[in-house]
């Protein structure tokens, strides 16, 4: 019994150490917000940004019924899957000041 304690106890305390904060030097991307927004039906979060000077809109489902402050973010690209020459998925992390990251997926892009 105590074998499986100590190993219940090692496996959490693992997942707990790699959960920790994350690494700034890997948000290499900059996403500029020009707007913020909540869609009132489902709560979700949409934000205008421009990325490489390319304009999209990012959405976030998280039901948060607050708005992200314009301006400059870091963030890493987690998924970039493109599985024909006309489609794609994007998701983007965003790293916040208080080391909090928040998962956006690409729903728009605009000229």
């Amino acid at each position: 019994m105590k074998k499986i304690a100590l190993a219940v106890l090692l496996v959490f305390s693992a997942l707990a150490w790699a959960a920790g904060d994350p690494n700034p030097a890997e948000y290499t991307v900059n996403v500029h917000v020009t707007s913020s927004s909540i869609d009132i039906e489902r709560g979700y979060q949409l934000l205008n940004v421009v990325i490489d000077g390319k304009k999209y809109e990012l959405g976030s489902e998280l039901r948060l019924g607050r708005l992200l402050a314009l301006g400059d973010y870091k963030a890493k690209l987690v998924k970039n899957e493109h599985k024909t020459a006309y489609d794609s998925v994007q998701i983007y992390e965003l790293l916040f000041p208080d080391k909090k990251t928040r998962q956006f997926l690409l729903v728009g892009q605009r000229e």
